[in-house]
């Protein structure tokens, strides 16, 4: 079984609301950062948000900030990315990812996670 697995995904109006939660399957390894990448067709995959697990710190990229909010469920194993007045930039698979050794890098990139989700596709229309 995939150790992160998206869900939420889908075709949302400009302007519009989407949750995405992210679940893991199982706890092999302390989970020090989860985060959430998107990645649009033909593009590179990008840094969205990401929370510390043990503190809840939250991080940002810029174009989110204010729209786009993380959160974690501890007990449940989960990180949820609540999306709000998206618009058709932000359309891209989504990707959660889990930091469950830590040291590798900067939070910001894709070479710091250790555990993917398959992605989930949000599409936002104008």
């Amino acid at each position: 079984q995939v150790p992160l697995v998206e869900s939420g995904g889908g075709l949302v109006q400009a302007g519009g609301s989407l949750r995405l939660p992210c679940a893991a399957s199982r706890r092999t390894f302390s989970t020090y950062t989860m985060a959430w990448f998107r990645q649009p067709t033909g593009m590179e995959r990008d840094f969205v948000a990401a929370i510390t697990w043990r503190g809840g710190t939250t991080y940002y990229t810029a174009s989110v900030k204010g729209r786009f909010t993380i959160s974690r469920d501890i007990a449940k194993n989960t990180v949820t990315l609540q999306m709000n007045s998206v618009n058709p930039e932000d359309t891209a698979v989504y990707y959660c990812a889990a930091d469950v050794g830590g040291g590798r890098g900067t939070l910001y990139y894709a070479a710091a996670y250790d555990l993917w989700g398959q992605g989930t596709q949000v599409t936002v229309s104008s």
